[in-house]
């Protein structure tokens, strides 16, 4: 779970911080009161692209921390970090330039490493997601996830790469020879191009550490000896004080043995500032103005980015756009030879990957049976009783891909009597906020992600529907820990834990601050979410009301 989360400089937020709790915990103020704002700086945290707008006026430099349990910590991240106890702290920064710095336990982090750190821990569900959810990619992607596919998608795509390289071929075979003779010059001219830059992974970073020694040569090689001199060299040099005083010791040592460790102390102070001394010496002499090699890495970090504008966004990408272009090489230079076997190979390769396809269609087909009723079930829970879905899985002969041959779609009928249609044609805001409730409590079974944020996922609805939304977040909360944005008391009065999120207006600037509510405290706020910009005795007992029904067990309806 996530233990702590703290914000500062993010947008209007100066300096917050929040304390989950196990289960389900709300968020709840007015609209623009910062509450997203959280959720958007948690998703920063986990390796979301960051943005310099976001860095809160007058501030140098945004940061978000959280601190995790470590059992929910990817193993191969805990074994990269060396994690042995918990919590994990995990913190990423953003300068004023936009650039990031991400941190894991005192320790320097890639961006991957946050992003990897995000996909296992943190299921996000925020407004735009209604929209994804009406794309059939989405809903393909949704279905392979419920099913764990991993390995047959797996199996299927080298089918398909294995397929598509001969396709590849076969056409380089068959083209003109003009044509093929222009693609042979185009990659020859490329990986010669890659190869004279003799590339190795990790040099634009070293090149770019070496850049500022260089560019502060002469400044690093006069403090160096200024500092030299000072220890060592000048007349009446530290050092030199220092041996004339542990002689002085010495001779009170002699007479007095009780003063004998204060020599020792400084005999090892001096030693140690020795070794200061020669270590400075040392890098005063190595330390060279050099135009030349300056020049030489300004160029060399030139032409990397030269050759990332064509093949890649890193040197790791050219090296690999380079074995691209010798495969893509060889198959055009021995196209002509190779023909009649590409043939035979092409054939092979489509039957193994049209037996593959089917393979997956069939689970397919099982997962749409048994994702549908389990939505289903959750649909009623949550309102919609009379509503009815059903996950098309249709298999489109020859329309190979790397996920198989199948088109998948959600079709939909919220009332009896009404026909089954694709979901984006028929269901409303209110509708959509639902049936993606529904996918996501019936994935988060499926793949066991620790952490659910919800953001505003009750858009559109209200009274026993969002009684409804509460019960099953609730329900949710006994094995995740949940975070929601809401707006709706009978949502808010299942919450473990009630984060009220204010802004303050200032004449110098606003800033923002999260109180966690309890007793009395929770009660107005939710009377006040009921009531308006006032709480009413009216507000106050329905409050009391939701608040006793919402910790009495009931079924999830």
């Amino acid at each position: 779970m996530l233990r702590s989360l703290l914000v500062k400089n993010f947008a209007i937020i100066e300096d917050l911080r929040i304390d989950p709790s196990p289960g389900l915990n709300v968020l709840t103020g007015e609209t623009g009161a910062g509450k997203s704002i959280l959720v958007e700086a948690l998703g920063f945290l986990l390796g979301a692209r960051g943005s310099s707008s976001w860095l809160r006026s007058g501030g140098e430099r945004l940061e978000v921390t959280g601190f995790f349990d470590r059992q929910d910590f990817p193993r191969e991240l805990q074994a990269q970090f060396k994690i042995a106890g918990g919590p994990v702290m995990v913190r990423r920064e953003l300068d004023s330039s936009g650039k990031t710095r991400a941190i894991i336990n005192s320790q320097s982090a890639p961006l991957s490493a946050l992003a990897a750190l995000g996909e296992g821990l943190v299921d996000f569900h925020g407004q735009n997601e209604h929209v994804a959810l009406l794309k059939p990619s989405v809903q393909l992607e949704l279905l392979d996830r419920f099913a764990g596919h991993e390995d047959l998608l797996g199996e299927t795509a080298a089918a398909y790469e294995a397929w598509s390289g001969l396709v590849a071929s076969r056409e380089a075979a068959q083209m003109s020879e003009e044509e093929r003779r222009r693609r042979v010059e185009l990659a020859r001219l490329q990986l010669q191009e890659i190869d004279e830059a003799k590339l190795k992974e990790g040099e634009e970073e070293e090149l770019e550490a070496s850049l500022p020694l260089l560019k502060n040569a002469e400044r690093l090689k006069a403090f160096s000896h200024g500092a030299y001199e000072l220890l060592y060299e000048q007349e009446g040099s530290v050092l030199g004080c220092l041996l004339r005083a542990e002689r002085a010791l010495a001779e009170l040592a002699r007479v007095d043995p009780g003063m004998k460790a204060s020599h020792d102390q400084l005999e090892t102070a001096r030693l140690s500032l020795e070794e200061v001394a020669h270590a400075l010496g040392d890098y005063r002499d190595k330390t060279q103005a050099s135009p030349g090699r300056l020049d030489w890495v300004l160029g060399r970090l030139d032409l990397i980015l030269r050759l990332k504008k064509k093949y890649g966004p890193s040197v790791k990408e050219i090296l690999a756009a380079r074995e691209r272009r010798a495969c893509e090489l060889s198959r055009l230079e021995n196209a002509q030879e190779r023909l009649g076997q590409l043939e035979l190979e092409l054939a092979a390769a489509v039957d193994k990957l049209g037996r593959a396809c089917g393979l997956l269609h069939r689970e397919r087909m099982k997962a749409a049976r048994r994702l549908a009723g389990l939505v289903l079930e959750e649909l009623k829970s949550l309102g919609l009783e009379g509503s009815r879905l059903e996950v098309s899985v249709e298999l489109e002969e020859g329309r190979f891909a790397r996920h198989g041959a199948d088109g998948v779609e959600f079709l939909f009928s919220a009332n009896p009597g009404e026909p089954l249609r694709p979901l984006k044609a028929v269901a409303s805001g209110g509708e959509l906020s639902r049936v993606m409730l529904a996918l996501k409590t019936v994935l988060a079974g499926a793949d066991r992600i620790p952490i659910l944020v919800f953001d505003e996922v009750d858009a559109g609805i209200g009274g026993a529907v969002a009684r409804a939304v509460g019960r099953r977040l609730s329900a949710l909360g006994e094995t995740h820990q949940v975070l929601c944005v809401t707006h709706l008391p009978q949502v808010a009065c299942f919450a473990e834990s009630h984060f009220h999120v204010l802004k303050e207006a200032s004449a110098a600037q606003t800033t923002v601050r999260a109180e966690r509510l309890e007793g009395e405290r929770r009660l107005e706020a939710v009377a006040l979410m009921l009531g308006g910009r006032q709480a009413t005795s009216a507000s106050r007992r329905h409050a009391q009301e939701l608040l006793a029904a919402s910790r009495a067990p009931g079924p999830l309806r």
